[in-house]
């Protein structure tokens, strides 16, 4: 759900973060290799929980300037830190998977308030907080404008700079605290499966939600539907007893015709199939004139 948000983002202005699954890691690797040597305390989670966050805005932000001020392709941008991130986490950690030991920290994926995991509340007050600051204010209709065209957008005085700077620093910040989540559930990090191709789920979370790669308008309640829809699939294949080698199949599968059921084309074919007149049934005084 968190890196779908901030996928979501990032796509409005006709832009892609490759990235997210590399910075969960590194994050993870940072809160993991900070708590192993800390003792087991809540300063020592809320400090290891804000270092690693700080370190995933700051890899966003990056991603950001190689976008908007040296001008490369998103693609290639987040692509690079795709690659450099999980070299990033096995320099942090030695190349090795940690593990470490906070009951505050574990508490952030495994605790319950009133019946509710923590990491579910938590996540959708996040969502919540998003989709406030972009739909309640100015900022999610400048985004959209850089999205759908940048020219007329940068006319009207819109920055386009920092509104890049800010949509990859905030789905860096998110996939941050995607990669806390993973970590904290089993206060592990696995430099090699943490994060493992998150980013797809993320684009198909996105896409799932109805908004577009093109560019343009986005759909922020769309990406949350998309990102449950993605997590139900998975647990479904579990339940059904599918075989790893075939999971994928099956997602893609599923997916696809999902995506399908959206197409305008699709539905118009069905509207106009519903709306055809079926012909009347001959009768037996037709029969006999023939």
């Amino acid at each position: 759900m968190m890196i779908a948000i901030g996928m979501c983002l990032v796509v409005a202005t006709k832009g892609i973060d490759l990235s997210v699954g590399s910075v969960m890691v590194v994050a993870g690797a940072v809160s993991m290799e900070l708590l192993h040597d800390m003792p087991n305390t809540a300063g020592s989670a809320f400090l290891a929980l804000l270092l690693a966050l700080g370190i995933a805005t700051v890899l966003g932000l990056f991603n950001g300037f190689l976008v908007s001020v040296v001008g490369l392709q998103p693609f290639i941008s987040t692509l690079v830190m795709m690659l450099a991130g999980r070299g990033i986490a096995k320099v942090i950690t030695g190349g090795q998977n940690t593990a470490s030991v906070n009951g505050t920290f574990r508490w952030f994926a495994n605790g319950y308030v009133l019946g509710f995991p923590v990491i579910f509340i938590l996540a959708v007050l996040i969502t919540i907080a998003v989709g406030l600051l972009v739909r309640r204010s100015a900022l999610g209709l400048m985004i959209e404008a850089i999205g759908m065209d940048p020219k007329a957008a940068r006319l009207a005085g819109v920055n386009r700079r920092g509104l890049q700077l800010m949509v990859y620093s905030l789905s860096g910040l998110l996939a941050g605290i995607a990669g806390v989540f993973a970590t904290a559930s089993v206060m592990t990090v696995d430099v090699s499966r943490t994060g493992n191709q998150m980013e797809l789920d993320a684009i198909l979370a996105v896409v799932i939600g109805g908004t577009s790669l093109a560019g343009g308008k986005f759909n922020l309640t769309g990406a949350f539907v998309g990102s449950l829809l993605i997590a139900t699939l998975d647990k479904t294949v579990v339940f059904l007893g599918v075989s790893s080698s075939a999971t994928p199949a099956f997602k893609a599968i599923v997916i696809v015709v999902i995506c399908l059921l959206q197409s305008e084309r699709i539905r118009n074919a069905f509207k106009n199939r519903k709306n055809t007149p079926t012909p009347a049934p001959e009768t037996q005084k037709d029969l006999v004139a023939a």
